[in-house]
């Protein structure tokens, strides 16, 4: 499937989606806001407390393009080479080789990333914006897709080294995942412990419903969507707001603006139109913005919060109307 219409896009996603719905509890809203971002090639930071369900989100994505995951655990003695590879010395030929390191995967599961210092958060920046890893001064392309799902925990601070901006500026996308209902909680206990002894949720039985190749041409055909005039003014409008909002002291840079138009492309393929809305573009802006503010010392003494103030900036800045 190397060229994919839209419509042919839109089925394909739908199934994916069916796929990860098929096995996580509930959580619709971050099933699609991590399709949305593999859609157009983007990168999600997941927020939540251990034990959400953010390691099997990914898992089961991978299953679902039959893809390779690699899953990292970002700890304070992590290193690059860790991340990335390294070069050594073989034994018996003495030829120095380069092994690649869990970087070179379709999914990059950075768990706990704000773990590990500054110097090995920043080995997957490369990665990150350009697709590639420089290994011993060469530069080796990565495999397509590529998608990071990196995961912190909210809640605890204690030994974490905050991600700086730049980092938090290549993720797409901030998802705060939160507890499931009581009836999702009760149908998941119910399938992990059914006749079985581990604490995990099997997925052998799920089959592929895509390849890695197909995962590309959906992103090329998302790329298509159609996106008026007057919805990317409504993005970009929405972005200066943020510059402006009462108790913040940075707003969203352009990129912010570029990441709206991606993400409303993304939503529109999965509401199976191949035109965007500004509906769409204010439905992901949380996820896309709340990562890009910072707020005054000031704002946070008063309680205030990023979402509170990116749901005043979506109530002031008027929607386009047809």
């Amino acid at each position: 499937m190397n060229d994919m219409s839209l419509a042919q896009a839109s089925e394909a996603i739908l199934r994916v989606r069916t796929h990860l719905r098929s096995v996580i509890a509930g959580q619709h809203e971050v099933i699609d806001e991590v399709l949305a971002a593999l859609l157009c090639d983007g990168h999600v930071l997941i927020e939540g407390v251990p034990g959400l369900g953010k390691t099997l989100l990914a898992r089961a994505l991978g299953r679902a393009i039959d893809g390779r995951v690699s899953r990292v655990q970002f700890t304070p003695d992590l290193m690059p080479a860790d991340i990335v590879g390294h070069a050594v010395l073989e034994p018996g030929s003495q030829r120095v080789i380069t092994r690649e390191g869990p970087v070179f995967t379709h999914i990059l599961v950075a768990d706990e990333i704000n773990r590990a210092p500054a110097k090995t958060q920043a080995a997957l920046l490369e990665a990150m914006q350009e697709r590639q890893v420089t290994l011993e001064g060469t530069s080796r392309p990565l495999p397509r897709p590529f998608l990071v799902i990196a995961t912190q925990n909210p809640i605890e601070h204690e030994g974490t080294y905050p991600l700086p901006d730049a980092q938090l500026d290549r993720f797409l996308f901030r998802i705060r995942i939160d507890y499931p209902s009581a009836d999702e909680e009760r149908a998941l206990t119910r399938a992990v412990t059914h006749h079985r002894t581990g604490a995990d949720l099997n997925l052998d039985h799920l089959q592929p419903v895509l390849s890695p190749d197909d995962v590309v041409a959906l992103q090329e055909a998302t790329a298509t969507v159609l996106v008026e005039d007057r919805v990317l003014d409504y993005a970009v409008a929405i972005a200066r707001a943020t510059r402006q909002a009462p108790g913040v002291v940075s707003g969203g840079s352009p990129r912010a603006s570029i990441g709206l138009v991606r993400a409303a492309r993304g939503m529109a393929v999965l509401d199976s139109r191949d035109f965007a809305t500004p509906d769409d573009v204010k439905r992901c802006a949380p996820a896309v913005l709340r990562h890009r503010l910072t707020l005054s010392a000031d704002a946070e003494l008063d309680g205030q919060d990023v979402d509170t103030v990116i749901a005043g900036v979506l109530t002031h800045v008027p929607a386009p109307r047809d």
